[in-house]
């Protein structure tokens, strides 16, 4: 990872935290449940995620009581508009952006000196079955100071209203009891200590539960996509549910979001953009062998790229060029069916959101194509970062060379 962090492509916008922060982090933690972490600096994004936390304690979530129970923490309002690197569900960002909209002129206050625990409540306590994701109506976030600063501010008050009643202005103990709390505590009278909760709708969008599922109930009949096998098999058996469910892999599920106006295809227009050539060249890249030249070079050098081409068998070669074979062909005769000459991780990878799509659902659909075909590198790293960096580490070096100037070249 390290020529990607050096590219700014990995986790390039985490929170460096260090001292007093720390403290104010682990009694966020301990008030949320988990046990304090024992390193002295790490890093944390918008939601108060720390890979170096994640990797102490061996749980990339370690912020989450069970799927149903995401949590955040707010040290610093520099977290606002920061990443969310390990989101739970898609739209944990966009509930980030709601809590810094609402309260952040009480944030920076707060964090002055204290730090907030956000407590992300859709009303179940627990996950029973991989279908219970279909509760998924509304979210309210709660939040939690974790010296309780907002009730010490209310007893101030209390002191103060007191005080200014009567002749209690004489009173000597109240006097000590008013020096002691703004001695101990500071003058709290004027601060925005409070935080109300906040709602937040969800529409469709996808989460981690169950080893990944995608809700999509905005369109003509819901549709819910697993990525685990075994949730999927579970699902199947659901007979209360009115929903279409399909595993990713499943060839039927591109024809249904197709067929429902969430996704199109033009493979004519397509054939003439940057997109299909990254995808042309990453199907190439992994029907290369006995190399005498780096991938890199291979894949951007013209005449290279040509001459190994020209090297592999027929049948590589229909999975490269079988979106050209098939246009050329199709303009001669409508005989011709794409199955039967286009490779299928090629062809789905050439789909896109329809275009009637809200944006707020574009991003969404984005991430699951790019998971049915992780063919295209710039926007598996765009829309899906985590399974960018799996699958990134398990390529050719020179092919992640490649990858990182590509990417770099198109933010």
């Amino acid at each position: 990872m390290q020529k990607l962090a050096a590219a700014n492509l990995y986790r390039s916008e985490l929170i460096p935290v260090s001292g007093k922060l720390v403290e104010r982090y682990n009694l966020c933690l301990e008030k949320l449940g988990f046990k304090k972490t024992k390193l002295k600096s790490f890093s944390i994004d918008g939601l108060g995620w720390s890979p170096e936390i994640a990797e102490e304690k061996k749980d990339l979530h370690y912020l989450n009581h069970g799927d149903a129970n995401p949590h955040g923490i707010i040290i610093s309002p520099l977290q606002k508009g920061k990443p969310v690197y390990v989101p739970t569900h898609t739209f944990d960002r966009q509930m980030m952006q709601l809590i810094f909209k609402e309260h952040g002129e009480s944030i920076n206050d707060i964090t002055r000196d204290c730090a907030i625990c956000i407590d992300f409540d859709q009303n179940i306590d627990a996950f029973f079955g991989p279908l219970d994701v279909l509760k998924y109506d509304s979210f309210t976030i709660n939040f939690h100071l974790i010296n309780s600063l907002y009730h010490l501010q209310e007893e101030q008050f209390e002191l103060i209203e007191k005080f200014n009643s009567g002749n209690n202005f004489i009173d000597e103990e109240l006097h000590e009891q008013l020096l002691e709390s703004a001695k101990t505590h500071g003058d709290l009278r004027h601060r925005k200590l409070y935080l109300k909760p906040l709602e937040f709708s969800t529409s469709s969008f996808f989460t981690k539960a169950f080893g990944g599922i995608y809700v999509l109930r905005d369109f003509i009949s819901p549709i819910v996509v697993f990525e685990d096998e075994k949730a999927h098999k579970e699902a199947i058996k659901d007979t209360v549910h009115d929903v279409l469910i399909y595993h990713i892999e499943q060839p039927e599920l591109i024809d249904k979001l197709y067929d429902h106006l969430i996704i199109e295809r033009d493979l004519e227009k397509v054939v003439n953009t940057k997109r299909y050539e990254r995808i042309k060249k990453v199907m190439m890249s992994s029907e290369l062998s006995d190399l005498e030249h780096p991938i890199k070079d291979i894949l951007n050098d013209k005449v290279l790229f040509r001459r190994y081409l020209n090297k592999i068998d027929a049948q590589a070669l229909k999975r490269v060029t079988g979106v050209e074979i098939y246009l050329e062909r199709l303009e001669r005769s409508n005989a011709f069916k794409v199955k039967d000459l286009v490779d299928q991780s090629f062809y789905f990878a050439l789909h896109e959101p329809h275009s009637s799509l809200d944006v707020k659902h574009q991003d969404l659909i984005w991430k699951l194509l790019v998971n049915v075909a992780p063919k295209d590198v710039l926007f598996l790293y765009w829309y899906d970062k985590e399974q960018f960096y799996n699958s990134y580490e398990t390529w050719d070096e020179s092919f992640q060379d490649w990858v990182i100037e590509t990417i770099s070249n198109n933010i």
